[in-house]
């Protein structure tokens, strides 16, 4: 008899058993434990291919959207573009062209003036006037001075052997006359 009863129970809904409804309240206490055991690193793995995901699309914006708007581009517009871009191109050049002749107008006038004040330095020479206290190039903040756009005014420098001073002997140094003492031994004993 628990044979018939094995055949029975292979074969639901043959021998007028009723179907039991089978829902998923199994599968519910095993998600439960599985989240409760492993809760915290489902999280964390979660997190992280979220973010991987975010990480990689910055990398690699959309292959679907870069073919599908080159595919979608009209070429009017392509071309409408490149000329917008060479305008562009040939404003900027503009703007640098005008740039490089404000600068090359401004060095010729820094040479020419420095030439008018090299003339004059020359004029008041010939008559016997002092010329360096006249002659300052004016020296703007903005723009680098360099040894051969400024005149250096000559220093006088004396030697120090002219005034007849040696530090190792003590003198002509003024007031102050300090000798080393004298070598050997003492004289007392």
């Amino acid at each position: 008899m628990e044979a018939n009863d094995g055949a029975a129970r292979i074969k639901p809904g043959a021998g007028g058993e009723t179907l039991q409804n089978q829902d998923l309240t199994f599968l519910q206490a095993t998600v439960a434990t599985l989240i409760s055991q492993y809760g915290w690193y489902l999280l964390v793995l979660c997190v992280g291919v979220y973010f991987l995901v975010q990480h990689l699309s910055k990398k690699r914006p959309g292959l679907s959207q870069s073919s599908a708007s080159a595919v979608s581009q009209d070429p009017s517009s392509v071309v409408r573009r490149q000329e917008a871009l060479e305008a562009s191109r040939q404003k900027m050049q503009a703007e640098l062209d005008a740039k490089a002749a404000e600068f090359k107008e401004k060095q010729q006038r820094l040479e020419e003036e420095k030439r008018r004040q090299k003339i004059e330095m020359w004029e008041s020479m010939k008559e016997g006037k002092s010329y360096k206290g006249n002659t300052r190039l004016p020296q703007n903040n903005d723009e680098p001075s360099s040894s051969t756009t400024a005149l250096k005014p000559k220093t006088d420098k004396k030697p120090l052997r002219s005034t007849g001073y040696n530090p190792l002997t003590g003198d002509g140094g003024g007031t102050c006359s300090w000798r080393p003492g004298r070598r050997g031994p003492s004289a007392g004993g």
